[in-house]
C-alpha cells in the first residue's frame, strides 16, 4: 500500500512539474463571435464571427501577460425605406492574466486595456454618411484552457465598452503554442 501511495505522489509531482515546464512565450490564434448591441443608439445590433491572434509570456504558473489583435467582424443591415447601414470593428488589447493551474487545465481571469476602432456608414435616398470612431477602455475576461504539453486549447469570454453601444461581448475558441 505504501508503494502505491509513493507512486501516486511521484506521478502527481511529475505531472505538475511537466505542466510548469511549459511556461514561457506563447502565440495563438482563434475564431471569435462578437456581439455589440444598440450600435449608435438606433437598435442596430452587431453580431458577427471574427478572429483574433495573441502573443503572451507566462513567467510563472499563476501569472501571464498577453497582447491581442481582435477582428470583431463586420455587419450590414437593411433599414427598409431608410436605406442600409454597415459597420466594421477591430481592437487591440493588453492584459494581465491570473491563472489557477489544475492539471491538465487552467482556469483564468484577465484584465487590461482595449483600443477599439469602429468604421462604417449609412446609405439612403437622401445621401450617405460615414463614421470612424475609436477609443480606449478597460477590458476584462475569463476562460479555461486545456494544456497538452506546449499546445493549449482555450475557450474564453472577453468584454469592453465601445462608445454609443452596450459594449462588446466576445466569445472565442483559440489554440496556443508555448515556446520554451
Amino acid at each position: 500500500m505504501r508503494s502505491f501511495c509513493f507512486a501516486a505522489i511521484l506521478m502527481a509531482v511529475g505531472t505538475a512539474t511537466a505542466q510548469a515546464a511549459d511556461n514561457g512565450f506563447y502565440l495563438g490564434a482563434g475564431a471569435a463571435k462578437a456581439n455589440i448591441d444598440s450600435f449608435e443608439s438606433n437598435g442596430f445590433d452587431f453580431d458577427d464571427v471574427g478572429w483574433k491572434i495573441l502573443a503572451g509570456f507566462r513567467p510563472l504558473d499563476n501569472f501571464a501577460v498577453e497582447a491581442e489583435y481582435m477582428d470583431l467582424g463586420n455587419e450590414r443591415a437593411d433599414l427598409g425605406p431608410l436605406g442600409s447601414a454597415n459597420a466594421e470593428a477591430k481592437a487591440i488589447a493588453a492584459f494581465g492574466v491570473l491563472l489557477l493551474p489544475l492539471v491538465p487545465i487552467d482556469l483564468y481571469a484577465k484584465a487590461g486595456l482595449a483600443r477599439w476602432d469602429v468604421q462604417g456608414g449609412f446609405t439612403s435616398a437622401f445621401g450617405n454618411a460615414s463614421f470612424d470612431d475609436e477609443g480606449t477602455e478597460l477590458a476584462y475576461g475569463a476562460g479555461v484552457q486545456a494544456r497538452l504539453g506546449s499546445l493549449a486549447v482555450r475557450g474564453e469570454y472577453e468584454s469592453f465598452d465601445i462608445e454609443d453601444t452596450d459594449g462588446v461581448d466576445l466569445f472565442s475558441v483559440s489554440l496556443t503554442w508555448t515556446f520554451l
